[in-house]
């Protein structure tokens, strides 16, 4: 008898609090993005039942995550890239960037932009 092969499922999260509260990302619209572009087997929209996209539970305060389930083959760099794609398409790319917090979560924050520019009281001269 052959051995059983367990399946191996990851679980991914993106966490987009605080570009939702500021309402500059649509979560659903997010969803539904990976929804259409995660490839599965070289094909887009061919999710069936290798991976689960569903946004978090908000009674739970997770309402601004998504959650990624996949088997064995899929990988972290892959959302990265796909939530990069879609950052672009939505012309917002320029204000945030996404950053791995542990192994299996990505978070969107907003780039630090300080002024360096100095006000000066001495503009009468």
């Amino acid at each position: 008898m052959p051995p059983v092969k367990k399946r191996t499922e990851l679980n991914f999260v993106i966490d987009c609090t605080a570009p939702a509260e500021d309402a500059i990302l649509d979560i659903q619209n997010f969803e539904g993005f990976l929804q259409q572009k995660i490839k599965v087997d070289g094909k887009t929209g061919n999710l069936g039942d290798k991976v689960v996209v569903a946004v978090g539970d908000a009674k739970q305060g997770n309402g601004n995550k998504i959650e990624v389930t996949a088997q064995a083959p899929f990988s972290k760099r892959y959302l990265k890239y796909l939530t990069k794609k879609y950052l672009k398409k939505k012309n917002i790319r320029d204000w945030l960037h996404v950053i791995s917090t542990n192994a299996s979560t990505y978070q969107l924050r907003y780039f630090n932009i300080n002024n360096d520019e100095e006000v000066d009281g001495d503009d009468d001269e």
